[in-house]
This record gives structure tokens, sequence and C-alpha cells, in this order.
């Protein structure tokens, strides 16, 4: 049988056995319980985790079963005011991505990149103005950011950045520009000194997850590999990986503190690494998280160096890490205008503020920036400092939330 006839009968088992999804707000008195039963496939748990996450719903606890080709788990979820779910709409997303091939799942976490818009994904080597430099080469270049995303993690940094060509509102098409875009990000982002090789790649049309993508850049950009610091005292994950012998298994128990997301970037990290999860379980406790997963490699194999056994440890808390950026939230809500995220960013900079996230929306005339930011050392934001750029940007478009783990 060759590759188009097993693709075939896959499909056909999954049509004779479609997914079940049963909800029960009576089973938990806090929580909504999502039982789903599928037919397993690679991306099974991560296709499942993905859509509920990105319902913006948080999962409170979840256990993960598969034996032979079946897939069985079970997710305790509340809204994120810790609510139970009663939007129906919700649990019939859920079905329809499980019915849908593997890696083709469309959710709100998905961006398109479309004819409008043109699609830039760039890593490198983290440092204070990194991001202000590379806001203020766009808008040099006439170019107009639409949406990003920035995450900064261990000295390394990557975005996914939606442009349009401020004179026409669209995506550049002039291969000339294009290239010209791309060689000056280049030198911004490969800074002095540095021997890593940054990446600046423009994306075909099509669809990706940025969460998930981010995720992969990352890890591309080796930022599981911690630099020396004398001086970190951060509250680190907790990862062991051990071996589960009379079940051929590798298991991966993963303690910090809970946070929205937690349980996708850790699956999404053990798939992108070619691992499959056969059994796991996800608990969140007062504000601490414990995950537990029985792996094995792509191959079938459980994992039998201690080399891959390490690498997996730093990675796994690379992955917790990513997304939770200690600093100070601040939100910018205002009228939206051509080199507006320039400005902006200059303003931090010149501040002495570091962005570690990053998240830009622009929609009909507005503008939704949401940033996390410590000091040039990674320290708390001094007060007197917001008060200083809420002078120079407005009064009552800058918000800040106190020092959060998001």
């Amino acid at each position: 049988m060759d590759d188009h006839e097993d693709d075939a009968y896959a499909k056909l088992v999954r049509r004779m056995n479609s997914p079940r999804v049963v909800i029960d707000n009576h089973a938990c008195e806090h929580a909504t319980v999502i039982q789903v039963d599928t037919c397993n496939r690679k991306d099974t748990v991560l296709d499942v985790v993905q859509v509920i996450t990105d319902r913006n719903l948080v999962i409170t606890k979840a256990y993960m079963s598969s034996d032979g080709g079946w897939f069985m788990n079970v997710f305790h979820v509340t809204d994120d005011h810790g609510n139970k779910i009663r939007d129906e709409g919700i649990f019939n997303c859920i079905e329809k991505a499980l019915e849908t091939d593997a890696n083709m799942v469309m959710s709100r976490g998905t961006m398109l990149a479309s004819k409008e818009h043109t699609l830039i994904e760039l890593t490198g080597t983290d440092r204070p103005g990194l991001l202000s430099e590379v806001c203020a080469v766009l808008t040099d270049l006439r170019c107009n950011v639409i949406d990003a995303e920035i995450w900064a993690h261990n000295a390394r940094a990557a975005a996914i950045i939606h442009i349009t060509e401020q004179s026409t509102g669209t995506a550049i098409e002039d291969p000339r520009q294009l290239s010209l875009v791309k060689e000056l990000l280049h030198n911004v982002l490969k800074g002095h000194g540095d021997f890593r090789i940054p990446t600046v790649s423009i994306s075909s049309p099509g669809e990706i997850h940025i969460g998930r993508r981010l995720h992969q850049m990352m890890f591309a950009a080796r930022d599981f590999e911690r630099p020396d610091r004398e001086d970190d005292n951060s509250v680190r994950p907790r990862v062991t990986v051990s071996d589960c012998p009379d079940r051929d298994y590798t298991v991966i128990t993963a303690r910090s503190l809970d946070r929205p997301k937690l349980l996708f970037d850790t699956v999404c990290n053990l798939t992108d690494m070619e691992y499959r999860v056969f059994h796991g379980a996800f608990i969140t406790n007062k504000g601490e998280a414990t995950q537990e997963y029985y792996i094995r490699h792509a191959d079938g194999l459980p994992i039998s160096s201690e080399a891959e056994r390490q690498r997996v440890m730093e990675c796994i808390e690379a992955a917790i890490e990513r997304r939770a950026s200690e600093g100070l939230e601040l939100e910018l809500f205002t009228e939206d205008h051509f080199g507006l995220l320039s400005d902006i960013t200059r303003i931090l900079r010149e501040n002495g503020l570091c962005p570690k996230r990053a998240e830009i929306s622009t929609k009909n005339g507005k503008a939704e920036h949401n940033f996390i930011v410590t000091d040039v050392s990674g320290n708390p934001v001094d007060p007197k400092t917001i008060h200083m750029i809420r002078q120079q940007i407005g009064q009552t478009a800058l918000q800040d939330n106190p020092a959060v783990i998001n």
C-alpha cells in the first residue's frame, strides 16, 4: 500500500469513527467537563488542546490516554473569570476541528497570510531597543504594521509581523522593495559581534498558528540554551525526565506556576520535537501546575540517552517560560496612525524599558497594543518612569497593571 492509499485509508477510518464530544456542567462544581473520544493520529492531543486554548478557555485539569488507535481525553475548563462554559458554539468548534486533517485546524489563534498583507518572520539575539529599531526601519521604508506578536526569552527574540505598503494599504509586491526590507531588518537583527545568524523571511499566502509558529522559531533559535547569569534569581520550572521500563515509556514531570495556555505550550513543544503523548495529566492547585506525560519518540521508542534527556528537560523548561514573562503590563488604546508603533517603542526605549512580549493589533482605525516590560536589567519598572511615559503618550491612552505572569 503506497502513501496515497495509506492517507485515504486513514481518512476513511476517521469518517467511520467520528469524534464524540460530551459536555457536562453537572459533574464538577467549579468547572465544565469536556470529554473527547476520537480516532488517534499524530497531532490529536495538540489539535484538541489548541482549539480549547484558542477559544480562551482556562484548563484547570486534563487527563489524556491513548491505547491502540483510540484517543480519550477529559478536560476541566472555565472561562477567564472562573465560570462554567455555556456557549455551545465552542463545543461545536471542537468537533469540527477533530474532523479536520492534522495540521489544518482553523481557530482564533490562526493568522492568515493574505494577499492584503505581507507576513514577516524574524528571529535574532535580543537586546535593549531592538523592537524600537525594527519598527523604525519599517516606518522609514513606508511599511505599516497591522498586527504583530513578539516574544523574547533567554536573550533570543522572535516576531511575526503583518505589514502593508503605506501608500496602497495592501501587501508589498515589488521584489526590490521586499529585498530591501529583508536586507535592512537583517542588518538590525545582526547586532554587533553576535555569532548567531538572524533570520528574516517573508511568507507566502497561507495559514499559520501564531503561538505554535513562535514556539518553533524560538526552538530553532535555541532559546533553550540559558545564558550564564550569576544574578539569575528567577523562579524556574522544575522538570524531570525518567524511565518507565515496564511499559517502554519516558516519563516527563514538570512543576511550575500556573498561567493561561500552559498546557498548550508544553504539548506543542513535545509535538514539534517529534514525541507522541500516550498518557498524561495536567493539574492546577492554588496557582501552581503539575504536568506529567508518558511519551515515546516518533519511531516508537523511549528516550535512550542522557544527552537527549537533558535536552528535553531544557526544551520543556523553555516552553513553559517563553510566555511567562514577569514584568509590568502596559496596554495602549488610541487612534491609529502611520508610525504610531515606531513612536511608542521609541518612547519605551528612551525611558529605559525593554519589551519581553508584545501583541500589536490595529482595526478600524484603532490601535490596541499590549506590552510586558521590565527595565534594561530585567528588574521591575519604576512608577516614576510610567508617569513620564504617560506624559508623552497621553494620560488616557495608556493603562498599566501590576507585575504579572501571563
